[in-house]
């Protein structure tokens, strides 16, 4: 099992109510689980490798269905790597 430290940090209540919202619907089974999830996409942010550069995309709900569609069918392996295809394609459009 991986060593563990304890972090105590203050969270605002609406903080701590969209949290609790985010267990009771499932999405994360614990408290701990959102937090570290959270971590992990933040430091991911500042340690990624030096060729790679993260970006953030909001998208429609009905790209994301077609997304999901497109993994489900075995187009993609992930949601992420159907964005990376997408990108790469209109690049390579878009230059040539």
């Amino acid at each position: 099992m991986v060593s563990t430290e304890r972090v105590t940090i203050r969270i605002t209540k609406e903080q701590l109510l969209l949290i609790q919202n985010l267990i009771d619907s499932g999405k994360f089974d614990t408290m701990t689980d959102v937090v570290k999830s959270a971590l992990d996409e933040f430091l991911g942010k500042f340690y990624s490798p030096e060729n790679i550069q993260k970006v953030t995309v909001d998208l429609p709900k009905g790209n994301m269905i077609q997304l999901e569609e497109l993994v489900r069918d075995g187009d993609s392996i992930s949601i992420d790597d159907a964005i990376r295809n997408a990108v790469r394609e209109y690049t390579r459009n878009r230059v040539s």
